[in-house]
């Protein structure tokens, strides 16, 4: 006897996902909604919000509709425990975000490395470029924070460019890949470090993680480069330790974000800053459309969703 199907309501935010995600599981139809408009329909099951800009601070509305899961668009998740209607499932969205992520952070390293931003500014200026010695990217010393989805997914980018690959996780312990340092190893590995990748999540323990003593532990013409998220780096520090060279920074991510007009290290000829791009590229549509569908069919089907990380355990 076939299982019986659950009536399956999913809302996305525009029309173009809509779109994407037809033809839809059996027992599955799809509305419009935006968050910040009237709900189309009484209830629906499952909400995808809008990609990025402001749609944490919409998910209140959310409680209107009675969900059954929120599948966010975003890997992240972090403050959206405050906003969440309670008691509300919302799930990350994993395998969306993690290898584009990780393609931006080997380019922000080889961009920044072989001066390629100094290169574009001279030669916006109309004046001649000046060549320079790059930095090979080959045989540097890379102290890899964070060891999850993205942190995985640059691990195995990183693998063909012949470094010198430092992990380093919340705890010390050795998976499948070999040793992973634990963050009270922080200290000893700094010194050591010619480029930095802040690929953890954010939460209490891991805001402004790299401040003046963390910048400071690092060797002349060290490499930050973050693509986690802009509050783990003490803003005020970064610009003074990037004022004259000694450390170069490349950032997907800023705090605040966006940076101001003018700000010292949109500026700066040691920083290379791109918009919180790291997601967003051609493979992210697919990935979501993909998701999308396969957390319908669960719900239709009486199975639970997948990577559904709030609420908080506990």
């Amino acid at each position: 006897m076939a299982e019986q199907q659950i009536a399956v309501i999913v809302s996305v935010p525009d029309g173009d996902l809509l779109a994407a995600l037809q033809p839809l599981p059996d027992g599955v139809t799809a509305v419009v909604w935006d968050l910040a408009s009237p709900p189309p329909v009484e209830r629906i099951d499952l909400v995808v919000p809008p990609y990025m800009g402001d749609w944490k601070d919409r998910l209140w509305s959310v409680a209107r509709v009675h969900p059954r899961l929120v599948q966010s668009q975003m890997l992240g998740y972090d403050g959206v425990d405050q906003l969440l209607p309670p008691g509300v499932p919302f799930a990350a969205a994993v395998g969306v975000h993690e290898a584009s992520t990780a393609e931006l952070a080997v380019g922000l390293i080889l961009a920044s490395l072989r001066h390629i931003d100094t290169y574009v500014r001279e030669a916006a200026t109309g004046r001649p470029q000046i060549p320079v010695r790059g930095t090979s990217l080959a045989d540097r010393r890379v102290l890899l924070l964070g060891v999850g989805g993205v942190g995985g997914a640059i691990a195995q980018r990183l693998e063909p460019f012949e470094v010198d690959l430092v992990r380093v996780g919340r705890a010390a312990r050795t998976d499948r890949h070999g040793a992973v340092h634990g963050l009270a190893d922080l200290s000893a590995l700094l010194p050591g470090a010619e480029v930095v990748i802040l690929a953890v999540p954010l939460d209490a323990s891991t805001t402004g993680m790299v401040d003046r003593a963390f910048l400071a532990a690092l060797p002349e013409g060290a490499l930050l480069v973050n693509v986690g998220r802009g509050p783990l780096v003490d803003t005020a520090a970064l610009v003074e330790a990037t004022a004259d060279g000694r450390i170069r920074a490349a950032l997907d991510v800023t705090d605040p974000e966006p940076l101001p007009i003018g700000h010292p290290l949109l500026v700066s000829p040691h920083v290379l800053v791109v918009p919180h791009v790291g997601g967003n590229s051609t493979a992210m549509r697919p990935r979501v459309v993909r998701l999308v569908r396969a957390q319908a069919a669960r719900l239709a089907a009486g199975e639970p969703p997948l990577h559904v990380v709030l609420p908080l355990p506990g």
